[in-house]
């Protein structure tokens, strides 16, 4: 069962408010479009009413920072039940798209509102080059704002009992003082699905990721930031532009990173816990006292120069807290040919090879 909101409004007597019938489902597909990102996630919107082979429309198909494609489909006035054979339905059509495939959806949906190119689109959503391979994973989720006991023992069935990328994502819809308001909740544990089977072709192609390893690229500058501060306060940071500062902002509280200084090595394992925050807002634990970062002892500014304050670009460096498991000195780091490196600040670690060498390296389970 998904998790019930309850909200009240604490401005003088509390007094709860109620859920009312939602009168925004029409406009719902026209809301995430402009704001994906209300789906607890980032992501790029790639095509709407998109046109399967079968002649069926999709509501919306997204692609996430590793490439994996997102349906969205609403539930509108057809049965829950209806809609969870209609996704899967979809799921079977954009198991089998390829690279192209999935371009060519987007350049039909850039085409209607004049964009730009897929590659620009996806570094600008997310900091980040696209993947040499899109499509290697799939998720379906049906948007709702109630679902029947029949088809929650149903979606739960398939996505716990065969490991099918399917989820419920309800929004419950409030009214107050003239005011509208949506939340969102997951009918499943939305981190455990994320790392739902890989399908087809795409399976052999990668490695699937166990959903909670994660690569970071602590680019280790005198003008920026400094290993020594990482390593003694607990934490990683990225900046100078949200090309590096969005993957890393990616990274969940619980995943486990794998601290890697380019032209060095790995140099450190440890477990996320806390949200990445600007490093003028962030704030970590030191000896059990919370320290804001800029009261610290540091050797690296975790500052970048602006070139243009009016270009709308986040400069800043964010912080991601970590508890570290085990780490080492530069001088001592595991560099090892066949060692995954990547560019990217943040990102899923799926080669099996690294986590095995570098868990055995640091005495790790």
């Amino acid at each position: 069962m998904p998790v019930q909101i309850g909200l009240w409004r604490v401005d003088g007597t509390p007094v709860r408010v109620r859920p009312a019938r939602m009168p925004l489902e029409e406009r719902l597909e026209a809301i995430i479009e402009s704001d994906p990102a209300m789906l607890g996630q980032d992501l790029l919107i790639i095509g709407r009413q998109v046109v399967t082979s079968f002649g069926s429309r999709i509501d919306l198909v997204a692609v996430d920072v590793d490439g994996d494609l997102h349906v969205l489909e609403l539930k509108r006035d057809r049965t829950p039940r209806e809609v969870v054979a209609q996704v899967l339905d979809y799921g079977s059509w954009v198991q089998g798209l390829t690279d192209d495939d999935v371009r060519g959806i987007y350049n039909t949906y850039r085409r209607s509102g004049n964009g730009p190119e897929f590659d620009e689109a996806f570094a600008d959503a997310f900091g980040a080059t696209a993947p040499e391979t899109l499509n290697t994973s799939h998720h379906l989720t049906v948007v709702a704002s109630e679902m029947d006991d029949a088809t929650e023992r149903l979606v739960t069935y398939l996505a716990t009992g065969y490991d099918v990328p399917i989820n419920v994502m309800f929004f419950d819809y409030y009214e107050d003082d003239g005011r509208s308001y949506l939340a969102r909740t997951w009918m499943l544990d939305h981190n455990a699905t994320a790392a739902a089977s890989r399908t087809g072709t795409a399976a052999r192609k990668q490695h699937p990721w166990n959903g909670q390893d994660w690569y970071v690229s602590f680019g280790e500058e005198e003008s920026s930031r400094n290993w020594d501060d990482a390593r003694r306060y607990g934490f990683v940071s990225a900046g100078g532009g949200k090309w590096f500062s969005r993957t890393l902002r990616q990274v969940p509280v619980g995943g486990r990173i794998f601290a890697y200084i380019p032209k060095t090595g790995y140099v450190g394992v440890g477990e996320v816990v806390g949200e990445a925050q600007p490093a003028d807002e962030a704030v970590l634990t030191v000896e059990n006292t919370a320290v804001p970062f800029r009261s610290l002892d540091l050797r690296g500014p975790y500052r970048h120069h602006i070139p243009d304050p009016k270009d709308g670009e986040d400069y800043r460096e964010w912080v991601l807290p970590v508890r570290w498991l085990a780490t080492v000195d530069r001088d001592e780091a595991l560099s090892k040919q066949g060692l995954f490196a990547n560019q990217h600040s943040a990102c899923k670690l799926r080669h099996q090879f690294t986590i095995d060498t570098v868990t055995q390296f640091f005495d790790l389970d």
